[in-house]
């Protein structure tokens, strides 16, 4: 199967989001705890998207 260049975009974003949860998560100064599940839970949602995405070209590249 080929990446798309879509793929390989929300799979940068969603390692963005999961260093900035890390981040937050690890650096206690900025003490916003809350905010580990919000940028994790956006890491989860672009990592789904991109399981969308291979599945739909691996649908398109059968049919």
């Amino acid at each position: 199967m080929k990446m798309t260049e879509e793929f390989w975009l929300v799979v940068a974003i969603a390692a963005v989001w999961a260093v900035l949860a890390a981040v937050y998560a690890l650096v206690p100064s900025l003490g916003m705890p809350g905010y580990v599940r919000v940028w994790g839970g956006g890491a989860l949602l672009f990592l789904g998207l991109a399981a969308v995405l291979v599945a739909v070209g691996r649908k398109a590249h059968r049919g």
